[in-house]
């Protein structure tokens, strides 16, 4: 990306060693290992043990009593979310496959949380996000189509309080973010996310190197 030339340095064994034990040095319980699984078998990408962890730290440190979700998954980082919200806390979580949705059901179901801790919207993230209400959230969390990802944030900055968090997983695409080659098109998008992130006078961001890359802001107060 242009603004890191000449800013990159060696990444040197005992730096990968200590990112691995990062990211796993908070343990996951049997419910999230349970939906870990269902995605695995469905062919779906979850979010790092570290990843989690940090979600789960920022919805607690935000105090946050209603987190958007895009990307629902089977249910892995909502758990995460759910842990580390209020206790009257609800998770708006949107996903285009209901089957998932159901797997998330049960995991959420198994790690304790009440039918009343979740509302689940089957559908494309574009056409649900403009239903939910503007400033009535304190996290948005986007895990879905990369291609949209501008477009999410540009969803998330209407959706968010003042002092609201947005987050962005798998920024670091498996590496190709900060490659030289000619980027595909969702690569492309997500180096226009962080240059936008980056640039913008409402964000208060951090790149945070767990998992494949958690892209985190806080909008601004006023």
């Amino acid at each position: 990306m242009r603004g890191l030339r000449g800013q990159e340095r060696a990444i040197t064994g005992n730096q990968q060693t200590s990112w691995a034990f990062a990211d796993v040095f908070v343990a996951e319980d049997e419910a999230l290992l349970w939906a870990r699984d269902r995605a695995y078998e469905a062919g779906l990408r979850s979010v790092s043990n570290g990843t989690g962890a940090a979600l789960r730290l920022l919805a607690a440190a935000a105090d946050a009593k209603a987190v958007a979700e895009i990307g629902t998954g089977t249910g892995v980082s909502g758990i995460h979310l759910l842990h580390g919200m209020r206790p009257d806390g609800v998770l708006t979580t949107v996903d285009s496959d209901p089957e998932c949705q159901q797997f998330a059901r049960q995991a959420f179901r198994a790690a304790g949380f009440a039918g009343n801790r979740a509302r689940f919207i089957p559908g494309r993230a574009l056409e649900v996000l403009p239903r939910l209400a503007d400033g009535g959230y304190d996290l948005v969390f986007c895990d879905g189509d990369r291609t949209e990802c501008l477009d999410y944030l540009a969803e998330s900055l209407r959706l968010l309080r003042p002092g609201g968090l947005v987050c962005f997983e798998g920024v670091f695409a498996d590496g190709r973010t900060v490659d030289s080659a000619l980027p595909p098109a969702e690569v492309q998008r997500l180096r226009e996310l962080l240059r936008a992130v980056r640039e913008s006078t409402v964000l208060v961001p951090s790149l945070l190197p767990v998992g494949d890359g958690l892209l985190c802001a806080v909008r601004r107060g006023g």
